[in-house]
């Protein structure tokens, strides 16, 4: 079943994302995505603590300081973004098997080309599926 789904992104909100890919390479970057339903308004950029230049992992502690500060402003935790580095905006295996918030976006930018692409997807059952922003 092909899932109908969209997002807005702000403008300022992908190029927060970029710099932050850009600051952090090679090593991917990651952090939180704030807003409303499919309104993607803010983020939170994490500290990446996986060892693997390669992989990401969200701090836990920015991951419930997001949740917490996120609600006391009127903002939800609607979803996560990296960056790829080295390889196109798609979900890697790796992705793939870790990728834990049902129903949540997951942003992913990619440095590879210049400017950098940037994929938004909806994870449902497991699967990832891209949606249009």
């Amino acid at each position: 079943m092909k899932i109908s789904k969209a997002c807005n992104v702000r403008a300022t909100v992908v190029d927060a994302i970029v710099a932050h890919a850009r600051e952090a390479a090679p090593k991917e970057c990651c952090g939180i995505l704030l807003g409303h339903q499919d309104n993607i308004v803010d983020i939170v950029r994490s500290a990446n603590l996986a060892d693997d230049p390669n992989r990401f992992l969200i701090d836990p502690k920015i991951h419930f300081d997001a949740l917490r500060n996120g609600r006391a402003s009127g903002l939800d935790v609607v979803g996560f973004y990296h960056s790829h580095p080295h390889s196109p905006p798609i979900p890697s295996p790796t992705d793939v098997a870790e990728a834990s918030y049902e129903h949540h976006f997951y942003l992913i930018v990619s440095l590879v080309t210049d400017p950098p692409s940037v994929n938004v997807y909806w994870l449902d059952a497991g699967r990832f599926e891209e949606v249009s922003s």
